[in-house]
């Protein structure tokens, strides 16, 4: 029996996530002389990924929004909030599981009118 290795194959896949996540699929080809299987793992980021929240309150008083971020991969998440600007409180590490949604407390103190 000889096989020859040199040969090569197109095989087109078409991906089409509706979400950002993390998806895992096994491809299997078999023939009469062989049993291949593929694991493919691909990760959807999204692009563009913008917000823009406005808070209103008064000077010296904290206003606090909850920004839910979803989780829709296999895997957990450790994130690392930055924040810039003046006023602006969070936690510096949150942790969202798999699947699960977190709810990150953003908070806006004002120490003059601005």
């Amino acid at each position: 029996l000889f096989l020859d290795r040199s040969v090569t194959v197109d095989l087109p896949i078409k991906f089409s996530p509706r979400y950002a996540g993390c998806y895992h699929c096994q491809i299997l080809l078999k023939s009469s002389y062989d049993v291949r299987v593929y694991e493919i793992e691909c990760v959807v980021n999204t692009d563009n990924a913008e917000a823009e929240l406005e808070f209103l309150t008064p000077a010296y008083q904290a206003v606090i929004q909850d920004i839910p971020i979803n989780n829709l991969s296999s895997q957990e998440w450790k994130l690392e909030a930055i924040l810039e600007g003046q006023g602006f409180y969070g936690p510096p590490l949150i942790n969202v599981g798999l699947h699960e949604t977190a709810l990150y407390p953003l908070m806006f103190k004002p120490i003059a009118e601005c």
